[in-house]
Formats: structure tokens, C-alpha cells, sequence
């Protein structure tokens, strides 16, 4: 980054001269002098560049980062190819804000609109906006976008991420909406309870694909029933599973929303990740956020522009759909660079041997007594075991030798494989667990 240069004593004081004060306390004239704390903030003296080095490494060692992974739950450690990293260090593109003044940001501008061309090919769907938060904030977006006066109730299956429900839940409760959880059964929404559920008050519903549990739900008969209904349909996708599977355009979804984080951002306690969000054209104009267009300078070259910024600043508060002001830029710019150097080929290998990984991983997890899986349904890269006793104790044994092995739920344990996972480290955690079922102890 540019060097920070701050003002001289001198600077300061000719500042202040220019504004007629005294002193910098004078600037503070109309506080009342009860609320000033004497002396200023009570914060530490400064550091040197080599104290504060050596401060934050300490504080960084006290990070476990696990070499081995088995654990997903809306996280997923993939393979990052070093140009991700390389570009999104450019100082030109370092920052986390989409840019005004277009006339001079064409390269950020092109970065956002490029990466929303690459979520619409990924998608099925015609546009995408220049991304939002993350995952969670970006499924409550899709469906406020869908929110009608005569239509109040959302439909959210019970197989959905927990965090995503309850984000959406947040949202709703502040706009009048009431949510509706679907039941799943064998892991799977029921298609069946959703057709029950589903009537001329529902505004929309939303499924995840694959769902919380890895499995893959039956998207396309849930969106012809949706539609019957005229009601809205979201499906919240994983991008490296939507690189093999139907479009949600394919399934008959009117928005597809997700967390970006496995599109080339590494795995980090609390983000920044990145929510991507696209729908069919008619809903263009209910996008939150901004959609950076292609267009034409008055030489005839080709520019970009800021099309649209559905701001709630730019209206009336009681007409905004939305208050996301914000974008997600250098995580945008993350998840660009990692699809135009995956490519669609690339992107389809990481989810056939994050699949085939997971499928050998649950071969072979289901041979120790207490492992068996929770669901015959047809999984991606995540699945479910049984939950057996001391299981906690059991990833304790594992996470002492370096894996981070599956997720306790409520529904038993959750196990995550990506294409960075190797049959060796397979076979390893397999020998580990068992040896810490016989014994009480991994050696």
C-alpha cells in the first residue's frame, strides 16, 4: 500500500490558524467539558515497526492451523491458485469498495464486471450484482427482494445452513414476514411437506443445493411446484458443486445466492467472505446493491460504468428494499481471477474429486462401529455419520495429530472432503480413529 504520511506539528498548527482557534481542544468548544476525559485516551504508548512485528506474531501463534481437514459446514478449504493471491495484492485493486468515479476506476470497474459475468455463467441467470456480504446476508436479500403485500410468508427448508435460516429469520422479523421451516426427511427437503405448506400467500421459497447435510435435493421437481403456485424460487448454491450440477436457471430458480468463500478465499475465523447473488432479468431492478455494466465512451472504446445502485441513500427510506450500501470487491476480485484461472474444466475437477474424495472418505468411515451414515440420500462432498460415543474425545485424538476431523451436529457428525484432501491423509485419519475407538487413544 501508499505510504501513510501524517501531519507535521507545523501543519497542525496552521490548520488550526486558518479556522481561527486557539488549539485543537477549542475544536471541542461545544462538548460539554464532563464528557472529555482529562488528558485524553488512556491507550498505550507506541510501538516500533519491529515491536509491533513481533506483538502480532505472538498473537498469530496462538492459531491452530490444522494441516488436515475434514470439516465444511459453509467453509471449505480448496486448492487457491498462487495468481489469486498475486493480483489481489496489486495496490490498485486493494481495496473492499466499489468505486464512484468511473472515469478513473476502469480497472476495479472491470474486475466487478467481469466476476459478475462469471457468476451469471456459473448460475444459469441473466444478471448478478457486484456481491454482498457473505452467504447468510445475501439468502436474506433474495428474499426481501421477493417480499409482496399480499404475499407475507417464506418457506426455508429445514436443511438449510442454521446460520442462513436464522440471518433470514433477522431480516424478516424486522419487515413483517414470517418464516416457515420445511421438514427434511432422509436429509432431503420434503418435497412433499413443501407441497402442503405452499399456498397463494407464499412469497417464496428457498432451498440449498446441496444441502446443510451434503445432500443433493431434488431442485427441479421443488421448483415446478413452486411455480405452480406462482411464488418466487432461491436456491442457495455452493459454486464448486454448481460447476457440475444444473443450474439453478436449469432448476427453474429466479435468484441463485451463495457464499463465494470456496471461489478462491481462504479459510479465516469470521471472513472477509463474499455473498454472490444473480437472478433472472425481470428482477433486475430488485437486486441490492450495484451491477456494473459494459458500455461506450465518446471515442467509441469500450468502459464501465456503475448501471445501477438500488442505494436505499438514492430514495426514500420506506421505499429501499434494501440498506446493503457496501460490496465485497476484493473478495469479488478473489473469486474472478480464481474462475478465469480454474476455468469451467478446472472448476468441474475440484467438484468430481471433491466428491469422489468424500465418497471413498464415507466408504471408509462407515467400516468403524458407530460410523455409519445417518442418510441413504445421494450426497456431494459432504455427508453425515451416526454420532457415537465420545465422539468429541475421539476428534480430540485426531486434532492432537493434526486433523480437523468432522462437525458435531445435531443430527450426528458432519465430514467434509475437497480435492485438497489426498487418499494417504484419508487413510491416515481413517487408522487414527480407529485405533482411538479400540484403545481410548491415537499414538
Amino acid at each position: 500500500m501508499g505510504n501513510y504520511l501524517p501531519n507535521t506539528d507545523a501543519q497542525r498548527l496552521e490548520m488550526i490558524e486558518a479556522l481561527g482557534l486557539g488549539s485543537i481542544d477549542d475544536l471541542y468548544a461545544g462538548v460539554p467539558r464532563e464528557l472529555i476525559r482529562a488528558g485524553g485516551p488512556d491507550i498505550p504508548a507506541g510501538k516500533s515497526e519491529m515491536e509491533v512485528f513481533d506483538l502480532m506474531k505472538q498473537i498469530a501463534g496462538k492459531n491452530i492451523v490444522f494441516p488436515y481437514v475434514f470439516r465444511g459446514a459453509g467453509a471449505y478449504r480448496h486448492y487457491i491458485p498462487a495468481i489469486v493471491d498475486t493480483v489481489i495484492r496489486k495496490e490498485s485493486f486493494l481495496t473492499a469498495y466499489t468505486p464512484y468515479q468511473s472515469e478513473i476506476s476502469q480497472g476495479i470497474l472491470q474486475s466487478i464486471f467481469e466476476y459478475q459475468t462469471m457468476i451469471c455463467q456459473l448460475t444459469g441467470m441473466d444478471v448478478s450484482n457486484a456481491s454482498v456480504y457473505d452467504g447468510a446476508s445475501a439468502a436474506a436479500e433474495a428474499v426481501a427482494m421477493c417480499r409482496d403485500r399480499n404475499r407475507l410468508k417464506v418457506l426455508v427448508s429445514g436443511a438449510a445452513h442454521p446460520d442462513v435460516i436464522e440471518t433470514i429469520r433477522t431480516y424478516c422479523r424486522a419487515s413483517g414476514l414470517s418464516v416457515e421451516l420445511i421438514p427434511y426427511t432422509d436429509g432431503a427437503t420434503s418435497i412433499d411437506a413443501l407441497d402442503g405448506m405452499i399456498d397463494d400467500e407464499t412469497a417464496c421459497v428457498l432451498l440449498a443445493q446441496p444441502n446443510y447435510f451434503g445432500v443433493i435435493e431434488e431442485a427441479v421437481k421443488a421448483g415446478e411446484l413452486i411455480h405452480e403456485k406462482n411464488a418466487r424460487y432461491i436456491m442457495y448454491v455452493n459454486p464448486i458443486a454448481a460447476a457440475m450440477l444444473k443450474t439453478p436457471y436449469e432448476c427453474g430458480a429466479d435468484i441463485a445466492v451463495g457464499e463465494g468463500q470456496p471461489l478462491g478465499m481462504p479459510l479465516g475465523f469470521g471472513g472477509p467472505y463474499l455473498g454472490f447473488m444473480a437472478a433472472v432479468s425481470a428482477l433486475t431492478r430488485k437486486l441490492p446493491g450495484r451491477i456494473v455494466g459494459a458500455t461506450t465512451d465518446s471515442d467509441g472504446n469500450r468502459a464501465f460504468v456503475l448501471t445501477l445502485q438500488a442505494r436505499e441513500q438514492h430514495i426514500k427510506r420506506g421505499k429501499a428494499g434494501s440498506n446493503i450500501c457496501s460490496n465485497q470487491a476484493l473478495c469479488a476480485m478473489a473469486a474472478a481471477v480464481y474462475m478465469a484461472s480454474m476455468g469451467p474444466g478446472g472448476m468441474k475437477d475440484a467438484a468430481i474429486q471433491s466428491m469422489s474424495k468424500a465418497h471413498y472418505l464415507a466408504a471408509e468411515l462407515t467400516k468403524i462401529p458407530g460410523f455409519a451414515l445417518k442418510y441413504n440420500s445421494e450426497f456431494f462432498h459432504e455427508f453425515v455419520t451416526e454420532r457415537p460415543p465420545g465422539i468429541r474425545k475421539k476428534l480430540n485424538g485426531l486434532a492432537y495429530h493434526g486433523f480437523l476431523g468432522g462437525l458435531p451436529i445435531r443430527d450426528g457428525v458432519l465430514w467434509c472432503a475437497t480435492e485438497k484432501n489426498t487418499k494417504e491423509e484419508i487413510d491416515r485419519m481413517i487408522a487414527l480413529l480407529k485405533e482411538e475407538c479400540a484403545h481410548g487413544t491415537a499414538i
